[in-house]
């Protein structure tokens, strides 16, 4: 795997990789770049190997897009903007069309005495600290959720663990609005566990105060006529530290948007994935961490398996370092591994730099099938081909599963990627 590392003395630079069929690997080195001079990656620097544009530009960056809290500053969906080209508009059941009046999941905290779950109205104070909607689903969620679930994690608290449960019951399509508060000094790990059948806008906010240390696992483990588009926004202050691992199996078109906003020094923040995608199945993530700030670090890993005809698995990494964020230490990477014939992987990482006095920045992306030398090696240990295969992916996706902390949901994860294969050989 070929990394990539910079130390630029320019002004601004973008990079992004395009979509990646077949077998790709991508890595790209910034050479040092003068703004009075083409760049070595081909046009101007502002607009290498972009869809069009950088920061300040409409619909390019994720930094120049439209925000608002309301839905009719969103121009109607087409299919054919850079944030939907990937999306079947057809399958997210009307969430940028149709008033979301359906009953919302239902919304139950189990696993600590300590963090707490209030509900709040939609005028309420806490809403928006932390988020403010970037495109049109999450405009339109933001609209018809006439509430918000609040969890509070106390300050000072220690080494907490809570399960908020999250269970639909209806297939009307229906607006959810989810607060996570850490207050200062506290430390936590949240399980925002998505099971039975829904068709859902849901904002999620994550309001990580100062030398807060929270852990957030999303997991959408949907049955399988589900469809969610989730907006997960988390604003991350000085000293705290922010870890977000999404798990999708389950659901028939599951679109889920993390991304994190520093606002104050020496935070960290890293964004993990594991997905796998199955026959027919379309699932989505796309990501964004914004260095606004001076001497913070973020790190994004994703992993994601497919099997079947029509798999779709879409990752989108945006990383901005600002003009500002000197001293950054940022680096993306995106895995994916196709496990039989009529599966697609889209792997898009982009990474915009805007100052060079930055400790290191790069991004990744790899799409392939089974290495024949793994498989190789491990059948000639005696291991037949079916329980090698198992092995090779296993060992794939479990860096990912390792990073939950959590025994448990760790078991039950891989007992569900056991399934999963189990599929395979069927």
């Amino acid at each position: 795997m070929s990394e990539t590392t910079t130390h630029i003395p320019e002004e601004k630079a973008r990079i992004g990789a395009p979509s990646i069929p077949g077998f790709t690997e991508e890595g790209e080195d910034l050479s040092p770049i003068n703004d009075n001079t083409s760049s070595p990656l081909g046009g101007s620097a502002a607009k290498a190997h972009s869809h069009g544009g950088g920061v300040g530009v409409p619909d390019s960056s994720r930094a120049g897009r439209l925000t608002s809290y309301n839905v009719d500053d969103f121009a109607k969906l087409t299919g054919r903007e850079e944030d939907w080209r990937f999306t079947p508009l057809k399958r997210i059941k009307g969430l940028h069309t149709d008033e979301l009046t359906g009953a919302a999941p239902k919304v139950e905290l189990t696993g600590s005495d300590v963090v707490t779950l209030s509900e709040v109205p939609a005028d309420d104070v806490l809403n928006g600290i932390a988020h403010t909607p970037d495109d049109r689903v999450s405009a339109n969620g933001w609209k018809y959720a006439t509430t918000s679930q609040v969890v509070t994690i106390p300050k000072n608290a220690e080494g907490e663990k809570a399960t908020l449960r999250i269970t639909g019951e209806s297939l009307e399509a229906a607006a959810q609005h989810i607060i996570v508060v850490a207050e200062e000094n506290s430390e936590a790990t949240v399980v925002l566990d998505h099971v039975g059948s829904a068709v859902l806008a849901q904002n999620v906010e994550f309001d990580v105060r100062p030398n807060a240390r929270l852990t957030v696992v999303s997991l959408q483990a949907w049955e399988d006529d589900s469809v969610h588009a989730s907006s997960q926004q988390a604003l991350v202050a000085a000293g705290a530290s922010f870890k977000h691992v999404a798990v999708t199996f389950g659901g028939d078109l599951v679109r889920v948007n993390p991304s994190a906003r520093f606002t104050g020094e020496r935070a960290e923040v890293e964004l993990y994935g594991l997905y796998f995608a199955d026959a027919g199945q379309h699932l989505e993530h796309r990501l964004f961490v914004d260095h606004a700030v001076a001497n913070c670090k973020s790190n994004v890993l994703y992993k994601g398996a497919l099997q079947g005809k029509d798999a779709h698995t879409v990752w989108v990494g945006d990383v901005l370092i600002q003009k500002a964020a000197v001293g950054t230490d940022s680096y993306e990477a995106n895995r994916n591994l196709v496990l039989t014939d009529g599966a697609r992987a889209d792997s898009v990482p982009n990474l915009e730099i805007e100052t060079g006095l930055i400790d290191g920045a790069g991004h990744a992306s790899t799409t392939g099938r089974f290495d024949d030398e793994h498989l190789f090696y491990l059948m000639a240990r005696g291991i037949d081909e079916k329980t090698a295969r198992r092995l090779v992916v296993r060992g794939f996706l479990n860096e990912i599963v390792q990073q939950i902390g959590d025994e448990a949901l760790q078991e039950r994860l891989t007992d569900t990627i056991e399934s999963e294969l189990a599929a395979t050989d069927n």
